[in-house]
């Protein structure tokens, strides 16, 4: 078995005395503390990560716009340039290989950000799928760190150190700047349901800008922050997770991201890879509702965990996708995927079988957690 991937700021992790684990092939820092002051440090002050095992694909060429639009579900070409949209790519039978944010860094250059696990495979789809198109696609995961802080005093610590209009730039949005004379894009963008930003540099700045954040940040509290209370924030505002709430054997209809999917492309006559299967989940969809993606709210302290049962009346009626304790509710909370007859919020006799004992929990619309603006 190989070594894990190092990111730029490995050593700066550990010297910090993070707890590492690999993740998706990275050696990734896990918390460098107790994870939930992490947590609560993003939802009240901000805290700092190290996203860099993400996976940057770059697509350039006069064709680019409609290369993306045949290859991805979203109306990439309808993307201003300066503006990202979150996306999926299918297989042709509908099946998600990946949900994905599509950054318009011009009009012929975007920039594709994948998820750690899943990089090499939306990395060999794209090419694949380039064929025939006036575009290049161009495996950028080692011209990048990614570097983010999330939280309510991220603006601030962000306008000490730059210069760029932060005010003007809009949520799922970037621009080209400058972050402690460090050249960065600058994505409003983040995983934690809390405002924030994701900066993209080279990695040979990474130190640089995360020692500068980290000063900027102090006064206010910034904390560094490590995967596992990254799960838990993204978990609060009821974000789905790769190979957890999302897989190849769900289409995003089942995952009830229908949303996405964009039937009225025009480009290439309206054709992308999944169309004709999408279309068909679709009217599943209407006429026969899969299993909803729900909260789950526990009465007691019991921790549901991914893969646990959901029942009711004695009877199995869906999937813990996500669960752990939640530091803002103060309870152990679940994502899962139930029966349309038990979806509603506040349905009653719903429970988790934990080994073998029937937890109760209360059915709640996600997220359970949103950011007051």
């Amino acid at each position: 078995m190989s070594n894990p991937r190092l990111t730029a700021l490995d050593a700066l992790h550990r010297s910090l005395g993070a707890t590492m684990t690999d993740f998706a092939g990275w050696d990734m820092p896990l918390r460098y503390g107790s994870e939930r002051d992490e947590h609560n440090a993003v939802r009240t002050k901000a805290g700092l990560f190290d996203l860099s095992h993400m996976g940057e694909i770059t697509v350039t060429g006069p064709q680019a716009a409609d290369f993306l639009d045949f290859s991805l579900v979203g109306n990439i070409g309808g993307v201003a340039v300066g503006r990202a949209r979150y996306t999926m790519i299918c297989q042709e039978d509908g099946g998600i290989l990946d949900d994905l944010i599509v950054y318009r860094l011009g009009d012929t250059e975007y920039m594709v950000v994948a998820n750690a696990g899943n990089a090499q495979i939306v990395l060999d789809a794209l090419t694949d799928r380039a064929e025939g198109f006036d575009a290049e696609v161009r495996d950028d995961r080692d011209a990048y760190a990614l570097i983010a802080v999330q939280g309510p005093e991220s603006p601030g610590i962000l306008k000490s150190l730059t210069d760029a209009d932060l005010d003007g730039l809009k949520y799922y949005a970037g621009l080209p700047g400058t972050v402690a004379g460090v050249p960065a894009l600058i994505a409003r963008t983040g995983y934690t349901g809390e405002d924030g930003f994701e900066l993209f540099v080279e990695p040979q700045y990474a130190e640089k800008l995360w020692q500068a954040l980290t000063e900027a940040g102090a006064p206010v509290g910034l904390v560094p922050a490590g995967l596992s209370c990254r799960d838990t924030l993204r978990l609060e505002a009821g974000m789905p997770l790769y190979g957890h709430e999302l897989t190849t054997a769900l289409t995003p209809f089942d995952a009830g991201l229908g949303r996405v999917v964009k039937f009225e492309k025009t480009t290439n006559d309206g054709r992308f890879v999944g169309r004709e299967a999408l279309e068909a989940a679709a009217d599943r969809a209407e006429s026969s509702p899969p299993r909803k993606l729900v909260g789950l709210i526990a009465e007691g302290r019991r921790v549901p965990r991914a893969g646990f049962p959901v029942v009711a009346d004695g009877k199995v009626i869906g999937e813990v996708t996500s669960g752990a304790p939640s530091p803002t509710l103060g309870k152990p909370i679940a994502i899962a995927y139930v029966d349309a007859a038990h979806a509603a919020p506040g349905a009653s006799g719903v429970g988790v079988d934990i080994r073998g004992a029937h937890e109760p929990y209360e059915v709640v619309a996600l997220p359970f957690y949103k950011r007051q603006k």
